[in-house]
């Protein structure tokens, strides 16, 4: 099973130009990875064949955290002496099968340095719509901006939206892009007029934010995003209408690049 030379050609194209740092470059990466059109990788089979039930993708762990190992092309795979069987996956397909697992994707391990590693949080976001999530890696923190107005008022309009449990809030600094400030919503009820009730909050509450403060939401209950993550072990609510919270374990989510002696 083939990919043809464009579709393998830019995803290693982009994959040369990664280097510590180059986040613009790696951003590139997983757009390519994410088209249908060019960001077919060859899956590594440690079990079963392609297209069988039994198929099972390698592993391999950097980090203390989980990786699928691919690589990119026909040539890489000769180049990589591997002698079981592969499958030729999309890599929109991949990311979607492996985040959910907290499973990332590593690219050629067996190359120079030992590949790229893809982590599964940036999985995540070629499965869900990159322009959706902010690049990665986050840096996140308190906010340090005054913002009390907006803060107060916001607690005034979610005490009377029941719908609302609690309020989080955080600075959000993503590899790429502005900073912002991040308002984590804690709800009780997720049908749609309880969602419309915490949406009209939001909008009513948004006028006393200071012009040129970008302030997205996030849902305390998606146990997938960085940002709720990090709220849940981080930060206490501003507001709370039961009073305390429940604080749970921060999962890991590793970037970087492998160690000297990276395998599979």
């Amino acid at each position: 099973m083939t990919a043809s030379g464009t579709a393998a050609g830019q995803v290693e194209q982009t994959l040369r130009q990664v280097t510590p740092g180059r986040y613009d470059a790696y951003e590139a990466l997983l757009r390519a990875l994410a088209s249908p059109s060019s960001g077919q990788v060859w899956m590594l089979l440690w079990h079963g064949q392609a297209g069988s039930p039994d198929a099972q993708y390698g592993h391999m762990e950097v980090d203390g955290h989980g990786y699928a190992p691919c690589v990119t092309s026909a040539q890489e795979l000769s180049a990589s002496g591997w002698m079981r069987s592969y499958e030729v996956v999309d890599g929109l397909d991949v990311a979607r099968t492996l985040y959910p697992d907290h499973y990332g994707l590593w690219l050629n391990p067996h190359a120079p340095g030992g590949g790229v590693g893809i982590p599964w949080l940036d999985l995540r976001r070629i499965a869900t719509g990159l322009d959706r999530q902010p690049a990665g890696p986050l840096r996140l923190s308190e906010p340090a901006i005054e913002v009390s107005q907006f803060y107060a008022l916001l607690a005034q309009s979610a005490h009377r939206t029941p719908a609302v449990r609690s309020l989080r809030r955080a600075w959000v600094q993503p590899a790429l892009g502005a900073p912002y400030l991040a308002i984590g919503l804690d709800v009780y009820d997720t049908s749609p007029p309880a969602v419309d009730s915490v949406r009209a909050m939001m909008q009513q509450s948004v006028g006393a934010v200071p012009d040129g403060l970008p302030v997205s939401t996030v849902a305390m209950s998606d146990e997938y995003d960085p940002v709720a993550m990090w709220m849940r072990v981080n930060s206490r609510p501003f507001y709370d209408r039961e009073s305390h919270a429940s604080p749970s374990p921060s999962p890991a989510a590793g970037y970087g690049y492998p160690p000297a002696r990276g395998g599979y």
